[in-house]
């Protein structure tokens, strides 16, 4: 087994004594929305990174980050490009199921000294009977299939770091974002509907709080746990202290569009969801609630870790992006009409 190392890479102002920074990091996958804005952040801090996945991705790795390419779902193809390499923290950005759990585990027990798995703060209670959620939370989610799959993943995982000393670190996220990202429920069909003058559809009566996350907020937190022996055996909440009631999320998505008075109209989830089989999972499950996250877990860890983007800079950053890439405009046709039918439907006229 690997422990890792006392102190690696090179040092960061302002960075505690105690902080233990691995020299070696594997990420699998490494370009998505949270794992690329933490490649980058590790590769600032000097440490060694290599990043596993298909190579299928059109974002770009960081400079100075090592990449192989091979899929993960086939461990025979990963076995052939690592051979026999050890790392001081793996991360695992792209287990879903507790199938694709057990594969991870069987490809890296006794290469690591820390394994961290990304579930998934919507695993926590829902409905909570409680704010703030703690990592001491229960897990439960009778909505959502994604959720529970999470759940069944960390279960695994965590049998694991009790029966045998795998070297098991869980991380919940909330909703991350970059400027890819748009948080509505309709995407950029809903900038389309409010730079056109219709009427824009908001999930329940917009009150509940919704906390976002942007991915340059949430790496600072990630990386900075990496390698901590003391991580070794719990999970974290990381996330925004940030929490916006989704009326003003959607006002903030209409200012940066530079549309000054957005028609909301209110809808219930549940409404929704029986006109969207593909929507309803994620609403019921998840964005229908309200949460507030407790992050003192991960500061005691991380104290460096402050979240720092608030969300009108961040919707401003992806309005500003899908402006200039306008081929990324994309306006769904299905969630165009089901916006109409519900809309006038929650104002008094015919469903």
């Amino acid at each position: 087994m690997v422990t890792p190392p006392p102190v690696a890479g090179r040092p960061v102002a302002g960075t505690p004594e105690r902080t233990v920074a691995p020299r070696s990091i594997l990420f699998i996958g490494g370009t998505g929305v949270i794992s690329a804005a933490a490649a980058e952040h590790a590769v600032a801090l000097g440490h060694r990174l290599t990043i596993l996945n298909r190579g299928r991705s059109n974002r770009p790795v960081p400079d100075g980050a090592e990449v192989l390419h091979a899929d993960v779902r086939h461990p025979a193809s990963v076995r052939k490009v690592l051979g026999g390499r050890e790392f001081d923290a793996v991360a695992d950005f792209i287990s879903y199921t507790p199938d694709q759990a057990q594969a991870g585990l069987e490809l890296f027990r006794g290469r690591t000294g820390q394994y961290v798995f990304i579930s998934s703060a919507s695993a926590y209670q829902k409905p909570p009977t409680r704010l703030p959620i703690l990592e001491s939370t229960p897990l439960k989610n009778p909505s959502w299939q994604y959720s529970r799959d999470k759940i069944a993943c960390e279960e695994l995982l965590f049998r694991a770091y009790r029966d045998e000393d795998f070297p098991l670190t869980v991380v919940r996220p909330s909703h991350t974002y970059d400027r890819t990202k748009i948080a509505m429920v309709g995407g950029w069909t809903d900038i389309h509907r409010m730079r056109a003058g219709l009427p824009v559809m908001v999930h329940g009566d917009g009150t509940s709080l919704w906390t976002l996350t942007h991915s340059k907020d949430f790496a600072k937190a990630f990386v900075g746990l990496l390698g901590r022996p003391q991580a070794v055996g719990e999970s974290y909440t990381i996330t925004s202290d940030e929490y916006l009631p989704w009326n003003q999320i959607y006002r903030l998505f209409a200012r940066a569009a530079g549309v000054a008075e957005p028609e909301l109209v209110h809808v219930a989830s549940e409404t929704i969801a029986a006109h969207s089989p593909e929507l309803g999972p994620n609403l019921l499950g998840d964005r229908s609630h309200s949460v507030v996250f407790d992050n003192t877990k991960i500061k005691s860890l991380v104290p460096e870790y402050t979240a720092t983007i608030p969300f009108a800079d961040g919707a401003r950053e992806i309005v500003q992006w899908y402006d200039a890439n306008p081929e990324l405009q994309q306006v769904d046709q299905s969630y165009m009409d089901l916006s109409d039918t519900l809309t006038k439907w929650a104002v008094g006229g015919a469903p």
